[in-house]
């Protein structure tokens, strides 16, 4: 069974930098399209970022030029690299996993990242 935990949430400060991790129990984890998804106080989930099975990665407008995917497949892990910060940013930050070829969405638990002015 798919599982996915998110980790690196926290407290920073506007300008600020978070590295958030989503460690994958999975079973070809080359095979799955990964993605983050953000959703900030009151309002509706949205995404953030997404890094394909070969690579390709792709990014909200909100967060293109600050926010990196990236994934290590030795470690079935995917990352994402938060800079320039800014208290909009402020959100329950979700891992998204999607095997190739299948409209399957599998989620995390949800890391909290709280950026204050």
């Amino acid at each position: 069974q798919v599982q996915l935990v998110e980790s690196g949430g926290g407290l920073v400060q506007a300008g600020g930098s978070l590295r958030l991790s989503c460690a994958a129990s999975v079973r070809t984890f080359r095979t799955y399209n990964m993605a983050w998804f953000r959703q900030p106080p009151g309002k509706e989930r949205e995404f953030v970022a997404q890094i394909t099975s070969t690579g390709y990665t792709y990014y909200a407008t909100s967060v293109k030029g600050r926010f990196t995917i990236s994934r290590d497949n030795a470690k079935n892990t995917v990352y994402l690299q938060m800079n320039s910060l800014k208290p909009e940013d402020t959100a329950v930050y979700l891992c998204n996993a999607v095997p190739i070829s299948t409209t399957i969405d599998y989620w995390g638990q949800g890391t909290q990242v709280t950026v204050s002015s």
